[in-house]
């Protein structure tokens, strides 16, 4: 299968799965944003500009795990970081819901990146999307920019948040630079039981 018949594949694997997915997981994401409304004031969506395919950008869609205003008391808790390089994580953050907890436990809070999948601005396998203020890479991290973000990765099924930026990295431009669509299904495989098992996230 040439280059462009194997993207053309990928992206209607990306359409149909976001499509299916949103279907079957609709009660999921109802029960999410009734936990969210009732555990804290504020919107049921978070909504985040990040780096897309060729460094455009692009309005990332997350369910809210964090207190309304948590965004701008970030660099007040810079101290606490537990990563590096253009990751910013910290494992008992103050700024989570009760309900924000469970749901990033589960990755739950990313199912509305199906949406963003469906509009074409991300793919169900890449990297993951960093925001735009994260998004100054070196030359060599650049070259990730040059397939879509995705909801899973690499990253998902190899430590999620306990990866620092260069294993990242590293796993990310492997991605790149070895993709098929039998790595693709492989890392859709193998994301449901990283996701059950919640390890590494954060």
């Amino acid at each position: 299968m040439s280059g462009s018949a194997a993207k053309a594949v990928k992206r209607a694997i990306d359409v149909l799965g976001a499509a299916v997915l949103i279907v079957l997981l609709s009660p999921v994401l109802l029960a999410a944003a009734v936990a969210i409304k009732i555990d804290s004031p504020g919107p049921v969506l978070f909504r985040q500009r990040r780096t897309g395919m060729r460094g455009e950008g692009f309005q990332v869609l997350k369910l809210r795990t964090m207190r309304v205003g948590s965004e701008r008391q970030r660099h007040t808790l810079a101290d606490r970081n537990e990563t590096d390089g253009h990751l910013f994580k910290i494992r008992e953050d103050p700024r989570v819901t009760r309900a924000g907890r469970l749901l990033r436990r589960f990755s739950l809070d990313e199912l509305p990146q199906l949406f963003n999948v469906l509009m074409g601005h991300m793919s169900l396998v890449g990297p993951r999307p960093l925001p735009l203020e994260d998004s100054s890479f070196s030359e060599q991290a650049s070259r990730r920019l040059l397939v879509r973000p995705g909801l899973t990765g690499p990253w998902q099924i190899s430590g999620r948040s306990t990866l620092s930026w260069e294993e990242t990295l590293r796993l990310d431009l492997m991605y790149v630079d070895t993709w098929s669509l039998r790595l693709d299904l492989m890392i859709l495989a193998r994301t449901p039981r990283a996701v059950l098992r919640g390890e590494g996230a954060y």
